[in-house]
């Protein structure tokens, strides 16, 4: 069994293949074994990899099942020690692999961890998902080490501490196998966006660490596949945030979080619509009445979660401080605010 597999999930980039897997190959393939998992292209993305890369391993999923379902049809196929799931938008750096394995060597309780993320476009500035590491605030909301909803800081050295997170970017995500597969992957219902929060969310409700390491530093594009705005985003982003906190909530604190979480999807829904965005105002109403149909579904996933109060959560609103008190920058959020 190797070590380390660096696994791109692909689904028609060919053009970030041939941008993007020569610095995988560079930086990587001492430290790793490189795979393509294909889901189900129609360009020509693995005609690209066989004429160009026909030593790189190649698993070709038979549907677009999604961010989610992608891996998880590939990585069954993967034997290894560490998964790195690895976006195909990704630029990765000298050295990005060795810090992150060493510190996961160090300690069998850490269970993810993930690298550094910059912007590619904008190389100084944090990037939007996954920035200096993920946390979530009292009702859900995600955030980052430099990333607060959209405002992105430069990258000063402020967040090169190794230290615990709440969730770690699917984009650059490393993971031990074992408990990958022991824990079900990510929910192939989520299809795409916030699955790496639930599984890491399920992973800390079973007392596990996740971790960031600053030594590794890789960039990203980001909206790859889906553009930030737009409605099927905004559906999926609305309708999964619902499903991680059904999941993962405890009993206490189910209730009263869905309460508040309804007035203020309500508020945003209006705001969209206010501001013209009809699709966007329309898909928070879809993401609702799918998460009500899929309600008995995901009650049979809470029950196999043993949900408990857990670490690197912000006990305060983050929409409230970020727009009504125009906190900008992670570290203008009280450290005490942090379980």
């Amino acid at each position: 069994m190797i070590k380390t597999a660096v696994v791109l999930l692909n689904w028609n980039g060919r053009k970030f293949l041939e941008k993007f897997l020569p610095f995988v190959i560079q930086y990587s393939r001492e430290d790793a074994e490189i795979i393509i998992a294909d889901n189900n292209s129609f360009d020509d993305s693995l005609a690209f990899m066989q004429a160009n890369y026909p030593e790189i391993r190649i698993i070709k999923n038979n549907e677009n099942g999604g961010f989610s379902k992608g891996y998880n049809d590939a990585l069954v196929q993967v034997e290894a020690e560490y998964y790195v799931l690895l976006n195909s938008d990704i630029e990765v750096t000298e050295n990005w692999i060795k810090p992150i394995i060493a510190l996961m060597d160090s300690d069998k309780n850490i269970a993810v961890c993930q690298p550094k993320l910059r912007s590619y476009l904008e190389r100084e500035k944090f990037e939007y998902a996954g920035a200096a590491g993920g946390f979530i605030d009292k009702y859900g909301y995600p955030f980052c080490r430099g990333r607060l909803f959209q405002s992105l800081e430069i990258d000063k050295g402020q967040y090169d501490d190794v230290c615990e997170i709440f969730w770690a970017t699917g984009a650059a995500m490393f993971v031990r196998a074992e408990l990958y597969h022991k824990y079900g992957g990510l929910d192939n219902d989520f299809f795409a966006h916030m699955e790496e929060i639930d599984f890491c969310w399920r992973l800390k409700n079973e007392g596990y660490k996740i971790m960031y390491c600053p030594d590794s530093l890789v960039f990203h594009v980001g909206g790859g596949t889906l553009p930030k705005n737009n409605a099927r985003k905004t559906y999926l982003n609305f309708r999964n945030n619902f499903y991680l906190l059904f999941k993962n909530l405890p009993a206490d604190r189910l209730m009263k979080v869905f309460i508040f979480r309804l007035f203020l999807d309500f508020i945003a829904a209006t705001k969209f619509l206010t501001e013209g965005g009809f699709k966007d105002f329309w898909a928070v109403i879809r993401a609702h009445f799918s998460f009500y149909a899929s309600i008995n579904k995901n009650f049979k996933k809470r029950k196999s979660i043993h949900q408990k109060k857990v670490s690197k959560t912000y006990m305060h609103n983050v929409v409230f401080e970020h727009y009504l008190l125009k906190k900008k920058l992670f570290t203008e959020l009280k450290k005490e605010n942090f379980s």
